[in-house]
C-alpha cells in the first residue's frame, strides 16, 4: 500500500473510481476510433496534419510507434519526413521488460524486425537514440490535451525516467471522434504538448 493511500484511505477509492471510469471510456473510445478510421479520407487528412507539425516543430529525431489495429499508421509520414533532409532519424520503441521504460531504437524501412512483448514488432538495429519528439497513439484525449492510452503506463514511465533535463516534445495522435471534455487525471499524468487529429492541430500558442 502506498504511503499516500495509507495516510488517506479515500485516495484508494478515488484511484479505483478513476480506473473504472477510464476502463469504461476506453471501451467506448476504442469503438469510436475504429469507426472514425473507417471513414474515407480520414487517415490522409491526419497524415497531412502530422507532416505539417513535423515541419513546424522541426525535430531531428522522431520516435513513433508500430501501428496496432485502429491506430493511425504513421510510417509513410515519418519516412517521408526523414528523407526530406539529411541527418534526420526515426525510431521505434523497444520494451526491454514489462513495467520498464521504453527504449527507442533507430529504424528505417530496411531494418529487420522481431516480435517483442505484446507481440508488437520491434527493430533489431540495436542503436538506442533519444528522440526530441514523440508521436504517441491515443485512445482518447481531452480539451486540456491529456491522453487516454491502453492503461499499461509505458509512456508515463518513459517520460518520468527520460535521460537529461529536457523532455521530448509530445504529440498525441488521435481522431476527433475520440475527444472528450475532461478525462480523469492522476498526479503522474502529463498533458501532451500537441494533439493532432484529422480535423486540426491542438497546441502551441494558437490552435490550427
Amino acid at each position: 500500500m502506498s504511503e499516500s493511500i495509507a495516510r488517506n484511505p479515500s485516495a484508494a477509492r478515488t484511484s479505483s473510481g478513476s480506473a473504472e471510469r477510464k476502463k469504461a471510456l476506453r471501451r467506448a473510445l476504442l469503438q469510436a476510433r475504429r469507426d472514425a478510421q473507417s471513414q474515407p479520407g480520414t487517415d490522409a487528412s491526419l497524415g497531412e496534419h502530422v507532416r505539417a507539425l513535423l515541419d513546424r516543430v522541426a525535430p531531428r529525431t522522431v520516435g513513433f510507434y508500430w501501428p496496432l489495429p485502429g491506430e493511425f499508421d504513421a510510417r509513410a509520414v515519418v519516412l517521408g519526413w526523414c528523407g526530406a533532409a539529411a541527418g534526420r532519424v526515426v525510431a521505434l520503441p523497444v520494451i526491454r521488460a514489462p513495467g520498464e521504460p521504453l527504449e527507442f531504437h533507430a529504424w528505417d524501412e530496411a531494418t529487420p524486425m522481431r516480435e517483442g512483448h505484446h507481440r508488437i514488432p520491434e527493430p533489431t538495429s540495436g542503436k538506442v537514440v533519444a528522440p526530441d519528439l514523440l508521436l504517441i497513439p491515443c485512445v482518447g484525449f481531452d480539451a486540456r490535451r491529456f491522453r487516454l492510452g491502453y492503461g499499461g503506463g509505458y509512456y508515463d514511465r518513459t517520460l518520468a525516467a527520460w535521460p537529461g533535463a529536457v523532455l521530448p516534445v509530445t504529440v498525441g495522435i488521435a481522431y476527433d471522434a475520440c475527444r472528450v471534455e475532461a478525462l480523469p487525471v492522476e498526479e503522474h499524468d502529463l498533458a501532451m504538448g500537441w494533439v493532432v487529429t484529422e480535423g486540426r492541430i491542438y497546441g502551441g500558442e494558437s490552435e490550427s
